[in-house]
C-alpha cells in the first residue's frame, strides 16, 4: 500500500488515538506523523498485511508514550492550550440539532477522559474508541490482560464519577 493510502485511511483514526493520550492537537498531528515515517521505513518489518491497523496503532501509542516522557516548550513555558474535541475529523452525518448535540456530548465525554491519568486514557481510547479487544491491548501494550481489565473498571468508575459531578453541577 503507498503511504498516502495509508494515511487517507488510517489518519483519522490515529489522530483520534493520539489526541485521546495526549490532550494536544500539535502533540497529537507529530506523534501521527512520527507514526507514519516510521512506516514507512519499516513497512518491511510488517509479517501480515493484514495487521497494518494494529501495528500503526502500536507505533502512536508508542510515538505517545515517547511524547510524555520528554519535554517540550509547552511544558516548559505553559503557553499551548488544548484545543477542543471539536476541531477532531467530524465523524457524523446527522442533522444540525443532533451534529450540535453530538457534539456536546462528545465535548463532555472527551473531557472527562482527558482527566484520567495517562494509564487509564490509554486504555480507554483503545477500547472504546479504537474498538480493540483485551487481548488486542494486551498484545499492544505488552501489559497482562488482567491489567487491563483492572484498569478499564477503575477508568469507568472514574469517568462516572466525573460525569456525574458534572451533572450535579450543571443542574445547580
Amino acid at each position: 500500500m503507498a503511504l498516502r493510502e495509508l494515511m487517507a485511511l488510517y489518519g483519522d483514526y490515529l489522530l483520534r488515538t493520539s489526541y485521546l493520550l495526549l490532550k494536544d492537537r500539535q502533540a497529537a498531528e507529530e506523534a501521527v506523523q512520527d507514526t507514519f515515517v516510521t512506516a514507512f521505513y519499516k513497512i518491511g518489518q510488517l509479517q501480515d498485511p493484514d495487521k497494518i491497523k494494529s501495528w500503526l496503532t502500536r507505533i502512536v501509542v508508542n510515538r505517545c508514550r515517547m511524547s510524555r516522557r520528554s519535554w517540550s516548550w509547552q511544558r516548559l513555558l505553559a503557553l499551548a492550550r488544548p484545543e477542543s474535541a471539536a476541531e477532531l475529523p467530524d465523524r457524523t452525518q446527522n442533522g444540525p440539532e443532533e451534529k450540535l448535540l453530538l457534539e456536546w456530548r462528545d465535548r463532555r465525554l472527551t473531557d472527562a477522559v482527558r482527566r484520567l491519568s495517562y494509564p487509564y486514557r490509554e486504555v480507554i481510547a483503545l477500547f472504546y474508541f479504537n474498538e480493540l479487544g483485551i487481548g488486542e491491548m494486551s498484545e499492544l501494550l505488552a501489559i497482562n490482560g488482567n491489567t487491563i481489565k483492572s484498569r478499564l473498571a477503575r477508568a469507568r468508575s472514574q469517568l462516572k464519577r466525573i460525569l456525574e459531578k458534572e451533572a450535579n453541577e450543571d443542574e445547580r
